[in-house]
């Protein structure tokens, strides 16, 4: 019963598409100019495929389990995601993929389309070894939401992608009729991934089964697949551990692989259909069979088209420039790629112990990179995708109580432990307040309170000293300023739960920057256990990559501005306003250089020492509201929407994070953004559209008028919520949720006077 209501539920999405599309129609008739173009139109999936961006130009349904996309198979921080536009080879084509990370993992279950015979010996190999690599030109590539299709130049093989939910699609047109096949490599790894077990059955001549198995950023990920022909595979020949396997139909070893025939007469054009699971071969034949066998590539590629479509289409903007329009909805669709599906359609999963676990009526999400997208994408999701959030907490508790503490970094089910804080507590806590309760609210409090009641990952130490000092873990400052953040979230919690007592104890806890701010300097810095000594020699442009360091990924001019939940405090810290101020412009005119043998590559992006391209700078600029000069924070928000997005290859100025570097872009490009994610308040900044619609639920819209908005015009001179004045420099939660409408004034001056 729980199957077949999850493939009504599945089944119900056209209905929810079209009635998004009826009211989009409105939206589109009061905010859009007439235009033949769709949505999906505007979206460059290349964006951010140069540079650091990390991102994949392969197909992916919104938040689908699936990313079949293509793999250069190099190695290197920039191949993350298995693609650079740097690179002219294709490897092949692997079903799964993170958008924009910094970490490499996944690419499985690589296949390649070929024709002629090749030497599987060779399967499993580096690069250079591979027998099936070919050569492709940019020109040939073709990319948009849900479709992939790319020219390779040897063997002569046009390959297009596509996906829905649970089910990767290849179609591959053979040019020349030789001998058309494609084979799987499934010793295939690039960077931190490697196979540990692996195997294949051929079941019968049009469906091939198996599974991968492998230890990586990911340390016990298990891949099971089934993959699914239109064409009867005449042949094959199999490889165990660079033994060649003929006449048989099946492989099983640490790296295995194949190469499968068609009818070279018959055969000139053959689509796969290639299922995965986390949980074995049945759960993959049976995802299979009910969203792959009845569907051929082009309606997949239609039906994932107009999914995206209405998923774009709850934001409208209008704007004459129509690379605007690019970057805005590529942002928009990268930031609704991650957290992933998980669950099989029968609600099964599998558990980084190994155990499988049942979803009943709900899905299960991973790929929750919570460090990065706490700030402004899981806000965005609140937003967007209200019923989405609620799976994702109750897929965050299934962790929890696989692990006794809320997940950090999960990755196909794996708790990898990247990163600092535990941003779990935050996403928890920030959807709580903001109405989200389809889940068990009181077993969500026990997750985020006994999360920050630990011991590990700095908080032993925390809880002993009121801060972490640098003499007992690295990162010190970061892992500290972090901790008081989620403990400032916990105290909402309980403060709302009526858990007073708890109140108390994890509000005065969240006051644990004050251990670190040094007076003298102005910055955040390393202190020692003793309470007294900090860090020296101190250098605030310094930067030491992960190992000797006070700070993540940065340096103390990116570190020393994270207290979103007590700025006010901060402020005094620093000795009122105007010092406050003066040492935050500075963060942006000071030159930007950055000291010291082994500096993080993740800071790029840089206007002074901020560092857009790393997310510890990422609410920065709008702390001059609080600090009463709001013109100075509509001032660098539109520097940075100007300088650190374009719709090149390079278009994103550092890791797209699963969606964090474009939600960032997606906020304040419509002019305002969740400084502090919990507090249910979006700050003012300066919108770049002169007219925005979000489609809210219940068939509200929440519409945006910036009339005179450019880049000379980047102040607000005055703000209307609803038709009143207003003088506040931020909105609500409660306000946006109801609908309503915002209206600014803008100019080419600071009105110093509005928002004091």
């Amino acid at each position: 019963m729980n199957s077949l209501l999850h493939i009504l539920k599945r089944n119900y999405v056209s209905i929810f598409t079209l009635a998004i599309g009826i009211l989009s129609i409105s939206c589109k008739e009061e905010v859009q100019e007439t235009t033949s173009k769709r949505l999906i139109d505007y979206v460059d999936p290349f964006i951010g495929t140069g540079g650091h961006g990390h991102t994949f130009p392969g197909a992916t349904a919104p938040f689908g389990m699936v990313q079949p996309s293509p793999d250069n198979g190099t190695e290197g921080w920039d191949w993350c995601s298995g693609y650079h536009i740097s690179d002219s080879i294709i490897s092949g084509f692997g079903q799964l993929h993170l958008s924009g990370t910094g970490i490499g993992d996944l690419t499985d279950i690589l296949l390649m389309p070929t024709n002629s015979e090749l030497d599987v010996a060779l399967f499993g190999m580096e690069r250079d070894s591979l027998p099936y690599t070919s050569l492709f030109s940019h020109v040939s590539e073709v990319a948009s939401p849900g479709y992939y299709k790319v020219d390779l130049k040897k063997p002569a093989v046009m390959v297009e992608l596509t996906s829905n939910d649970y089910i990767a699609f290849h179609r591959y047109t053979f040019k020349k009729s030789e001998l058309p096949s494609f084979i799987v490599d499934l010793g295939y790894a690039v960077n931190w991934d490697s196979t540990t077990d692996s195997g294949l059955v051929l079941e019968n001549e049009n469906l091939l089964v198996g599974y991968r198995h492998s230890t990586g950023w990911a340390k016990n990920q298990k891949v099971f697949f089934a993959v699914e022909t239109t064409a009867p595979i005449t042949n094959a020949t199999f490889v165990t551990d660079r033994k060649v396997l003929r006449d048989v139909s099946k492989a099983k070893g640490i790296k295995t692989g194949g190469q499968f025939f068609f009818d070279r007469d018959t055969v000139s054009t053959v689509e796969l259909k290639v299922a995965v699971s986390s949980v074995n071969i049945a759960n993959a034949k049976e995802n299979l069979l009910l969203f792959g066998t009845s569907n051929t590539f082009d309606d997949v590629q239609k039906a994932t088209a107009k999914r995206w479509d209405a998923t774009l289409s709850k934001i409208w903007v209008e704007t004459p420039i129509d690379s605007l329009k690019t970057i805005f909805y590529t942002a928009l669709y990268h930031s609704q790629i991650a957290p992933t599906l998980f669950s099989d359609v029968n609600g099964e999963f599998r558990l980084q112990n190994d155990s499988v676990a049942k979803a009943k009526g709900w899905e299960v999400y991973s790929t929750l990179s919570l460090w990065d997208t706490f700030r402004a994408e899981n806000p965005l999701l609140n937003i967007l995708q209200p019923e989405r959030v609620n799976d994702i907490i109750k897929s965050m508790l299934m962790y929890y109580d696989e692990q006794g503490r809320l997940p950090v970094w999960t990755l196909y089910g794996n708790e990898t432990d990247t990163m600092t804080g535990n941003h779990g507590v935050s996403v928890i806590v920030e959807a709580f307040l903001k109405g989200a309760r389809g889940y068990d609210v009181e077993k969500a409090y026990e997750a985020v309170k006994n999360t920050m009641m630990g011991d590990i990952r700095g908080l032993k130490f925390y809880k002993e000293y009121g801060y972490l000092p640098y003499t007992k873990l690295d990162e010190s400052v970061t892992i500290s300023l972090e901790f008081a953040y989620n403990d400032w979230c916990v105290a909402q919690m309980a403060k709302a739960l009526g858990k007073n007592d708890d109140y108390d104890y994890f509000i005065n806890r969240s006051e644990a920057y004050k251990y670190l701010f040094d007076a003298e300097t102005g910055f955040m810095r390393g202190k020692s256990e003793d309470g007294k000594s900090w860090n020296e020699p101190f250098d605030p442009k310094y930067s030491n990559h992960q190992e000797h360091t006070d700070y993540t990924e940065g340096n103390a001019w990116q570190h020393s501005w994270f207290v979103p939940h007590d700025v006010q405090g901060f402020v005094e810290l620093h000795g009122g306003r105007d010092s406050f101020t003066k040492k935050l412009e500075q963060l942006f005119t000071e030159s930007s250089e950055i000291s010291g043998d082994n500096v993080s590559a993740d800071i790029s992006g840089l206007i002074g020492q901020y560092a857009h391209g790393n997310e510890p700078s990422h609410h920065i600029a709008y702390m001059f509201n609080k600090a009463g000069l709001p013109w100075k924070t509509q001032y660098w928000v539109r520097e940075i929407l100007e300088s650190q997005y374009s719709t090149g290859f390079d278009g994103l100025s550092g890791n797209e994070d699963c969606g964090q570097m474009s939600a960032w872009y997606v906020f304040s490009a419509l002019g305002f953004y969740p400084m502090n994610p919990a507090s249910g308040q979006y700050e003012i900044g300066s919108p770049i559209f002169s007219k925005a619609t979000i489609v809210l639920p219940n068939s509200r819209t929440f519409k945006i008028s910036a009339k005179e908005t450019s880049s000379t015009n980047r102040y607000v001179q005055s703000l209307k919520l609803n038709g009143k004045m207003s003088n506040r420099t931020y909105i609500t939660h409660e306000e946006l949720m109801e609908g309503g409408t915002l209206e600014f004034e803008m100019g080419p001056y600071p009105n110093r006077e509005w928002g004091k």
